[in-house]
C-alpha cells in the first residue's frame, strides 16, 4: 500500500512542473532539389488526436513562421515547399507548437532544426585574375613569395570546397621548365632549387605564369578556375653592410636612424635580433634605429641580424649581419682596487722591492688614451731632511717600491696615490687611491744582556744546591713575541755542570743556580760564560758582543779550626818534678792537616811550657808552691800555621801527687829493641824496678800504660803480664818503618813513672825477621882502591905498548941502513 504522502507528493509535483521538453528534431534538406514540392521531411511527435488546438510553426520563438516551411495538418509530417540554396542560408531553427483559439499552448514548443545539406554547386574563384609579384635574386628555394588566394562558397569543410592549386604554365620555359613550385594546399608560390640556383647565376624572366585552383580537392572532378601570375627578376640588394660606429652617450633625438637595407623583392617584413639584446629597431622601409643612448662600458659591440620575410615570418634570404662598435667617450674615471688588509712589508727589505702594483681599472676603451692611466705619489712626502723617499712610484705601470728612506718596524703608512687618465692631459679624470702598508717585524735584533759582566759573586763552599747565584737580563728589541722568545745556556766555565740556568719561557730574566756541592780543593772559582740566542732564526748579521755575559763565581774556602785528639786533657805529676820534665803531648785529631803551632794560655804560675810545633808540655821550672791533691787548670791552645785567625784550645788539668820518697825505684833498663812490619807475633817486655820497698810492704804491684798521644794509643798496644812486667806489640798490621819513641807510664800508688823506650820498626823478611842493613866488611876494597888498581893497570898496558912499538921503529931503522948487496936473497918458489 502506497503511502499517502508520497501520492500527494507526486500530485504537488505533476503541478509545479510542466510536461518535459521534447529533444529537438534534426533534419536535412537537399541543396536545389530538383524533385515535386511539397517536399515531406519528417513526422513531428504531436499528441493525440483527442486534443484539439491549431499547428502552429514559427522561426523564433513567437515569431510566425515565413518561409519554405509548413505542416500538414492532417498527416503531422513537416514539409518544404520549395528548393533550399545553402549558400543563401544554410540551416533552419524552427518549432512547433499547439495551441487553443486563443492563444494557449496545448503541445510544445518542439524545437526542429533543418539544415541544407550542401551540394557542388559553386565554382572556385581567384582572388585576383593576374597576381604581379616582384622576385629578387637570392630568394631561397622553398620559401614562398607569394600566396594565391581562392574563394569556393560551398560548405567549408567539405569536398566541394576543397581547394588545389596547381601550374599549369610556365612561360618562358627557360633555363629550366620548372623554375617555381606551388604548394597544391595552400598556394604558396616559391622558387623551386633549380629555380633558385638558375636565378642566382643569372637574372632571367620576365615569367608568365598560368595557375589553375580546383575543388573536390585531390579528386579528379570539381570546378575550376585559372589565373596569371606575372614574375619579374630583380637584381638582389641584400648586400652585406659594413660596421657601423656610434658613439656612447650621443645626445640626439631617439629613435635616431643610423642605417637602413633593402630587400627588392615584394612582399617583405622586416625583422631585426640584436645580440646581445639592444635598444635597436627596424621599420617597414628597412630603416635601423638606435632608440637610446648607449654605454660602452655596458656593452662595447653589439651583432644586429635583419631577416627579410614573408608574412608567414620565412627568411627569404640569409640574415644581414650588422656589427653596431659603440665608440668610447672618456666618461669613466679610474677605480682604484680595493684591499681587505694592509699590505705587509718585512723591515729591512732592500730598496727598490716592490711593494704593491696599482692596477687602477678604466672601464673606457682599452688602448685609448681615455684608458691610458697613469699614478702620481700624493703621500707620504719626503720627511724634512731626510735624504730620500720612503717609497717611489712608477708612474706608468703604478709599481710601489721601496725607497732609500729607512722604515721601521711597527709603522702603519697610508699611501695616497692619483690615478688619471688620458696620461693625465688636460681634460683627464682621475681618483685617489689608497693603500695601507704596514712595515712588519723580523728577527733581525738578536738578544743582549744587559750587563755583560757580573761582579764577582762569592759563595761558600758548604753553599746547598739550588742556591741562586745571579740573575742576568736579556733585552730584544725585536716587537714580534715570537722574536723575542730566548733561549739560554752555559758556554763555557762550567765543565762538570756544576752550575744551571732556570728561567721562563717567554721571560727575558735568567737565574744562575748551584747545582753541586763546591769544593775548594777541586775549583777556586769559575768564570762561567752564559749566552743568549732566539729561539727563532736570525735574521741578517750574528750575535753581537752583547750576547754573553760573564759571571765570576768565587768560592769561599770553608776552613773549620784545627782539631785536637782530645777535648780535655789530664796529666798527674808529683810536686817535686823537675823542670823539662814531659808530661803529655797534645796532638791534632788529624795529623795530616795543615801545621799547627801550639801555645798556653792562662799559666798563671808559669810551671808549664809546650813546644810549638810537637806539641809536647813539659814542665818549665819546678812546682814550687804545688800542694799534693791540688789541680792546676790551663789551656792549650791550637792554631793553624797559615791561617792564625783558626783556633782551638782544650783545658789541661795537673794534679799534683805526692812526691816519692827520695830513693826512686830502679827501673829494669829496657835496651833498644827491633820490630818488623807488617805485624808479626813479636814484641819488647818491658819490666818494672827490680827493688821496690813497698812492694815488699804490701802496697800492691805496678801498673802501665801508653803516654795519651792518641797517635801512640793507635800504632802500639801495651798488655800488663804481671804486675812487675808488661808486653809491648804493634797495634796496627802496618807502621812506618822506622825509629819509634814510645813513652810508657809507669805507676804505683801515688807515684808515677815515664819510660820513653826506644822501638826500630823495620821491614819482615820471608823468616818473619827483621832486614837490617849490613855494614862494610872487613878487608874489603873501597871505591877510590879500586879506581886506583884500575888506573894503574891501564897505565902498566900502555907503558908495555910504546916499549913494543919503539923496538919495532928502531930494528926498520937499522935495517935501511944496510948496503943493499948485503941483504940476503929470497929463494925463488
Amino acid at each position: 500500500m502506497i503511502p499517502t504522502w508520497l501520492t500527494l507528493l507526486c500530485l504537488f509535483i505533476a503541478q509545479v512542473f510542466p510536461e518535459a521538453q521534447p529533444a529537438d528534431l534534426y533534419v536535412e534538406v537537399p541543396e536545389n532539389y530538383g524533385g515535386n514540392f511539397p517536399l515531406y521531411l519528417t513526422k513531428l511527435p504531436l499528441p493525440p488526436e483527442e486534443t484539439e488546438g491549431e499547428i502552429v510553426l514559427s522561426g523564433n520563438p513567437g515569431v510566425a513562421a515565413e518561409g519554405p516551411f509548413a505542416v500538414d495538418p492532417e498527416s503531422g509530417f513537416l514539409l518544404v515547399t520549395r528548393a533550399l540554396d545553402r549558400e543563401e542560408q544554410a540551416e533552419y531553427r524552427l518549432q512547433v507548437t499547439l495551441e487553443t483559439e486563443a492563444g494557449h499552448v496545448l503541445w510544445g514548443a518542439q524545437p526542429v532544426l533543418v539544415r541544407v545539406k550542401d551540394e557542388n554547386d559553386q565554382v572556385p574563384r581567384f582572388s585576383q585574375s593576374v597576381y604581379t609579384f616582384q622576385l629578387s635574386q637570392g630568394t631561397r628555394p622553398g620559401i614562398p613569395f607569394l600566396f594565391l588566394e581562392a574563394l569556393d562558397e560551398d560548405e567549408p569543410g567539405t569536398a566541394n570546397s576543397d581547394l588545389r592549386f596547381y601550374i599549369l604554365n610556365q612561360a618562358p620555359a627557360w633555363p629550366s621548365p620548372d623554375m617555381f613550385q606551388l604548394e597544391p594546399r595552400l598556394g604558396a608560390l616559391a622558387l623551386s632549387p633549380e629555380g633558385s640556383t638558375s636565378l642566382d647565376r643569372a637574372a632571367g624572366g620576365p615569367y608568365q605564369l598560368l595557375v589553375q585552383v580546383k575543388d573536390m580537392g585531390d579528386q579528379a572532378s570539381g570546378h575550376q578556375a585559372t589565373a596569371t601570375v606575372h614574375v619579374s627578376i630583380v637584381e638582389n640588394t641584400w648586400v652585406p653592410l659594413d660596421p657601423v660606429h656610434l658613439a656612447e652617450n650621443l645626445k640626439v633625438p631617439y629613435p635616431h636612424h643610423f642605417a637602413q637595407v633593402h630587400w627588392s623583392g615584394g612582399d617583405v617584413h622586416y625583422h631585426l635580433e640584436s645580440q646581445p639584446p639592444g635598444p635597436f629597431d627596424v621599420d617597414a622601409e628597412g630603416k635601423l634605429y638606435v632608440t637610446e643612448e648607449l654605454d660602452r662600458e655596458a656593452q662595447a659591440e653589439f651583432l644586429l641580424q635583419v631577416q627579410a620575410r614573408n608574412v608567414r615570418a620565412e627568411d627569404y634570404t640569409e640574415p644581414l649581419e650588422l656589427r653596431v662598435v659603440v665608440t668610447d667617450e672618456n666618461d669613466n674615471a679610474p677605480v682604484c682596487p680595493l684591499w681587505d688588509s694592509p699590505i705587509s712589508v718585512p723591515e729591512l727589505s732592500p730598496p727598490g722591492t716592490e711593494v704593491t702594483r696599482l692596477l687602477a681599472e678604466d672601464m673606457d676603451a682599452p688602448g685609448s688614451p681615455n684608458s691610458h692611466v697613469v699614478y702620481q705619489l700624493l703621500s707620504p712626502e719626503p720627511e724634512e731632511g731626510a735624504e730620500g723617499r720612503a717609497f717611489e712610484l712608477d708612474f706608468t705601470s703604478g709599481s710601489v717600491t721601496l725607497g732609500d728612506a729607512p722604515l721601521r718596524a711597527g709603522q702603519n703608512i697610508l699611501l695616497r696615490v692619483m690615478a688619471a687618465d688620458r696620461g693625465g692631459a688636460e681634460g683627464s679624470l682621475s681618483s685617489t687611491c689608497e693603500v695601507a702598508v704596514t712595515i712588519t717585524d723580523i728577527n733581525d735584533h738578536a738578544p743582549e744582556f744587559a750587563t755583560s759582566q757580573i761582579e764577582p759573586v762569592s759563595l761558600p763552599e758548604d753553599a746547598q744546591p739550588g742556591t741562586l747565584v745571579a740573575t742576568l737580563m736579556a733585552t730584544d728589541a725585536d716587537l714580534e713575541p715570537a722574536f723575542r722568545l730566548m733561549d739560554f745556556a752555559i758556554e763555557a766555565g762550567d765543565v762538570e755542570g756544576t752550575f744551571g740556568l732556570d728561567w721562563e719561557p717567554n721571560s727575558s730574566h735568567v737565574q744562575l743556580r748551584l747545582l753541586k756541592n763546591l769544593s775548594y780543593e777541586a775549583a777556586s772559582s769559575y768564570e762561567l760564560v752564559v749566552v743568549v740566542r732566539n729561539m727563532a732564526e736570525l735574521v741578517g748579521p750574528g750575535s753581537g758582543p752583547g750576547a754573553t755575559a760573564t759571571v765570576t763565581v768565587l768560592v769561599e774556602r770553608l776552613v773549620l779550626p784545627p782539631k785536637l785528639d782530645q777535648e780535655s786533657y789530664e796529666a798527674s805529676v808529683p810536686v817535686n818534678t823537675p823542670a823539662g820534665s814531659l808530661l803529655l803531648t797534645i796532638q791534632p785529631s788529624d795529623p795530616i792537616s795543615s801545621p799547627v803551632r801550639f801555645s798556653l794560655v792562662n799559666d798563671s804560675e808559669g810551671w808549664l811550657c809546650i813546644k810549638e810545633v810537637s806539641g809536647e808540655v813539659h814542665t818549665a821550672r819546678p812546682l814550687q808552691g804545688a800542694q799534693p791533691g791540688d789541680m792546676y787548670t790551663v789551656l792549650v791552645e791550637a792554631q793553624y800555621e797559615d791561617e792564625p785567625t783558626l783556633s782551638t784550645s782544650a783545658s789541661l788539668v795537673i794534679h799534683f801527687l805526692k812526691a816519692p820518697s827520695a830513693r826512686a825505684p830502679a827501673l829494669n833498663p829496657v835496651p833498644t829493641r827491633h820490630l818488623c812490619t807488617p805485624r808479626q807475633d813479636h814484641g819488647v817486655v818491658i819490666s818494672g824496678p827490680s827493688e821496690d820497698p813497698d812492694l815488699a810492704d804490701g802496697h800492691g804491684p805496678y801498673s802501665f800504660a801508653l803516654g795519651p798521644n792518641p797517635t801512640v794509643q793507635r800504632d802500639w798496644h801495651l798488655q800488663a803480664l804481671n804486675g812487675s812486667h808488661a808486653y809491648l806489640t804493634l797495634a796496627l798490621h802496618w807502621v812506618e818503618p822506622r825509629e819509634h819513641v814510645v813513652p810508657v807510664v809507669v805507676s804505683h800508688n801515688a807515684r808515677m813513672w815515664q819510660l820513653q823506650l826506644r822501638v826500630v820498626v823495620c821491614r819482615c823478611n820471608v823468616e818473619g825477621q827483621c832486614m837490617r842493613k849490613v855494614g862494610r866488611m872487613k878487608g874489603m876494597p873501597t871505591k877510590l882502591s879500586a879506581v886506583g888498581i884500575l888506573v894503574g893497570t891501564l897505565m902498566a898496558i900502555g907503558i908495555f905498548l910504546i916499549l913494543i912499538f919503539t923496538h919495532l921503529t928502531l930494528a926498520r931503522k937499522k935495517d935501511l941502513d944496510q948496503p943493499v948487496d948485503s941483504v940476503p936473497l929470497k929463494a925463488a918458489v
